[in-house]
This record gives C-alpha cells, sequence and structure tokens, in this order.
C-alpha cells in the first residue's frame, strides 16, 4: 500500500476510537476525520460527494430525512401514544414480554421495509411505553435496532446490502426468503431467549403501573383522527413502493422523499412542524462516515482486505464460504455494512464463477449476506439501525453509549453467527 493508503488507515482508527471512546461527539469525530481524509488526498471532492463507489450515499441519507419527515407527522397524531398503550395491555405490564413482544414486531416489519425505517417508527412507541411502566428506555432500544438487523437479513428489501448483493448475484426476492428466512426464524427465537438473560436487571415490574396500563384506553390517545388516515395513506403506499422496488425500479430514498413531500403538502401540517423530528446530527454522521470509509476504497485498503482474503481460500468453496461469512461479520462491525457490501460484491460474483457459478456456489452470496447483516450488531456503528437508535435516545435525553451497545451486540453477535455456520455447512456444503 502507498504512504497515503497507510496514512488513512491511521486516521479512520484515530477516529474509529474517539467515537468509540467517547472523547469527543462522534459527530466532531467523524467530520474531523472526513476533513483530513479530503486535507491529505486520500479521496477528493468528485469521490466524496458524487462517486457511487465511494461517496456518500446519498440514497441511504435521504432515505432518512424522508422517513424521518413521515414519522414526525405521525407523532402529531397520538398514534404511538395508542401503539404504546395497546403493546404494554398485549404484555400486561410484564417488563420482558414487552421486550419480546416489541422485538417480534420490530423483526416482523424489518422484513417488508428498511431496518431504519423501522426502528424509526418503533423508537417513539418504545420511549412512551418505558415511561408508562417507568423502566429504562436504553435496553429496550438496543435490542430493538438488533432485531431490526436480524429481522432485515430475511428478505431483499429488508436491510440496503441484500439490496446490493441481489443486484450484482442476480438474485431475486424469493431467493432470500427460501434461502435466509428459515434461519432468520431460529436466530429470532434464540435473541428472545437471549434478552432475557442479556437485559435480566432491566426488567422489573410494578404491579401498580401495570394496573394503572390495564386501565386505559388506548383509543382515547388519538388526537387527530383525520391526520391520522392520511398519514397511514401515504406511509402505505411508500411500503408497498418499497416492496415493489424490482417492479417499479424506483430507489427507497426517492419512495421516501415523494411520501414526505405529499404528506407535507396535502395535509395542514407546517414545514416547520415536518422537520422538526429530523435527527440532522445522525445524517450529518452518517456522510462524515462515508467519506472515511469511501477514502479506503479509493486508496485500495478495503480492497486489499478483501483480495487477500479471496485468495487465502485457494478456491476451495466450504473454506470459501466461512472465511467470508467471518471476515464479513468482523469487518462489518466496524465498517458501516453498506460500503462493505458495495466494495466486496465484484471480488464475491468472481469468486462465485470461479467455483463454477452454479447454484451451490451461491452459499458464498448468503454468506455475505449473513456476515454483513449480522455483523453490524456487533458494534454501535456497525449499521446505520444502530446509529439511527443512538442518535434518537441522545435526542431524547437517554444517551447509549458505544461501549452499552457494543457489549450487549457482541454477544448477540457471536450467537446468531455462530448459529450460521452450521446452517449454511450442513445446508450447501455437504
Amino acid at each position: 500500500m502507498t504512504i497515503t493508503a497507510w496514512v488513512a488507515v491511521a486516521v479512520f482508527l484515530g477516529a474509529y476510537t474517539l467515537i468509540a471512546t467517547e472523547k469527543v461527539h462522534r459527530v466532531a469525530a467523524a467530520l474531523g476525520g472526513a476533513g483530513i481524509m479530503l486535507l491529505i488526498h486520500a479521496t477528493d471532492a468528485g469521490s466524496a460527494f458524487f462517486d457511487e463507489r465511494s461517496g456518500i450515499d446519498w440514497n441511504v441519507i435521504f432515505l432518512l430525512l424522508g422517513m424521518m419527515v413521515i414519522v414526525g407527522v405521525l407523532k402529531q397524531t397520538g398514534v404511538f401514544e395508542f401503539l404504546a398503550i395497546w403493546a404494554a395491555k398485549r404484555a400486561r405490564g410484564r417488563p420482558y414480554r414487552l421486550m419480546v413482544l416489541l422485538v417480534v414486531i420490530t423483526a416482523s416489519a424489518s422484513a417488508l421495509l428498511d431496518n431504519v425505517t423501522t426502528v424509526l417508527l418503533i423508537a417513539p412507541v418504545t420511549f412512551l411505553v418505558c415511561e408508562r411502566l417507568a423502566l429504562p428506555v436504553a435496553p429496550y432500544l438496543i435490542a430493538e435496532a438488533m432485531a431490526s438487523n436480524i429481522g432485515g437479513a430475511s428478505t431483499l428489501v429488508g436491510d440496503p446490502p441484500n439490496i446490493i448483493i441481489a443486484s450484482r448475484g442476480g438474485l431475486t426476492f424469493n431467493d432470500f426468503l427460501v434461502h435466509l428466512a428459515p434461519l432468520i426464524v431460529v436466530l429470532m427465537v434464540v435473541f428472545a431467549v437471549l434478552c432475557r438473560w442479556l437485559f435480566r436487571k432491566s426488567f422489573k415490574y410494578d404491579p401498580e403501573l401495570a394496573a394503572e396500563i390495564m386501565t386505559l384506553n388506548e383509543r382515547e390517545a388519538i388526537a387527530d383522527r383525520r391526520l391520522l388516515w392520511q398519514s397511514l395513506a401515504v406511509l402505505a403506499l411508500v411500503m408497498a413502493a418499497f416492496v415493489l422496488h424490482p417492479v417499479l425500479h424506483h430507489e427507497p430514498s426517492v419512495v421516501a422523499l415523494l411520501g414526505a413531500g405529499v404528506l407535507v403538502a396535502a395535509t395542514k401540517v407546517t414545514t416547520e412542524d415536518a422537520i422538526r423530528e429530523v435527527e440532522w446530527p445522525t445524517l450529518v454522521f452518517f456522510a462524515g462516515l462515508f467519506v472515511m470509509v469511501g477514502a479506503l476504497v479509493e486508496t485500495g485498503v478495503i480492497g486489499e482486505l478483501s483480495k487477500a482474503a479471496a485468495e487465502a481460500t485457494q478456491g476451495q468453496l466450504g473454506l470459501a464460504t466461512m472465511s467470508l461469512l467471518w471476515a464479513s461479520t468482523g469487518l462489518s462491525a466496524v465498517i458501516d455494512n453498506i460500503p462493505y457490501v458495495a466494495t466486496m460484491s465484484p471480488i464475491v460474483a468472481d469468486l462465485v464463477q470461479a467455483n463454477g457459478g452454479g447454484e451451490h456456489a451461491q452459499v458464498l452470496w448468503w454468506a455475505l449476506a449473513i456476515g454483513a447483516d449480522l455483523g453490524g450488531n456487533a458494534t454501535a456503528v456497525g449499521a446505520a439501525a444502530n446509529v439511527v437508535v443512538i442518535g434518537i435516545a441522545a435526542r431524547n435525553g437517554t444517551p447509549i453509549s458505544f461501549w452499552q451497545f457494543t457489549r450487549y451486540g457482541l454477544v448477540v453477535t457471536f450467537v446468531t453467527v455462530a448459529l450460521s455456520t452450521p446452517y449454511l455447512w450442513l445446508r450447501y456444503l455437504t
């Protein structure tokens, strides 16, 4: 590697260390790292702002922006209060039952929606129900972020890396359902059990608060029924367009922005009210992170790492699959899985062809998808949903630290990927 590449690695590791230790605010660390990458010419303005391979992923940024606006309008209707009371009553005020209910809802929604969209919708509900039951909100938000990453792995549209993989590998929506959905169902059952142990200190049952919850009428929480139906209609159209992406060929970001625009234009909601809930620090953090990772792509660092891993497998499909699974898990823990998959997918395509290009060689695509999607749970910056949840928590006065998230994430990631290993081996390699 060149001297610039080594300096870029040092800058990235330095910025990541600052984010992990929280010595400075994560937005400042990401922007500072991005600025230094531009200063040392590890990347340039053209690559950072306009290159699809190594620049800011504007699709992610504008998808987040559009969905944040839609959620901001929905919040004014009282629907989140309605869902909070409904969920608490269904769980009968029992903290663990409530967590299981919320993570199942999150994982199920993430199978049809982008996982970031899902956590944007479920987070306001979580704050309200935890406030009602005097429960710490951080464990529930962390569990939901992880459930969104697990559930999103089951379909083509559930997680952005899957869309990239499907495009490169010529895979369909049904391919993901057949090959990954059965595994994800098992992993969600295991995850629900893990939550009982990981967050056991947070499950403090208050019978008086639970009794109060049971007396509430969730329908009374709806503040504006007309706006609610208008918002739900737009949200339903947006969700349908997400699912129909292979037919409509509109990027999720375009759909989200159109939905937000229609909702603001067609209702009495003012522009100021609509953008009040936008997590601007989160969007800026993503931009800085994309520039830093893009610099590693531009200088050849990620490419060299990927090629070295490919060469080490020496044409053995089993070794290539297991190496790809665990390497993707490790790298996706520290690098956002979207640019990582975008970089790795051409190499995986070559590996698939080198192994005959048949259906049996497609196991490499499933290894990449599982490693990237589940590896994103390992750290607070491994997946977009994690970053969004942490941003929402900070905005609402209940900050989640990097290590608070990561100490749970490492356990969940190891267990889920360890269970995925025999699944891939027994189904495709024996």
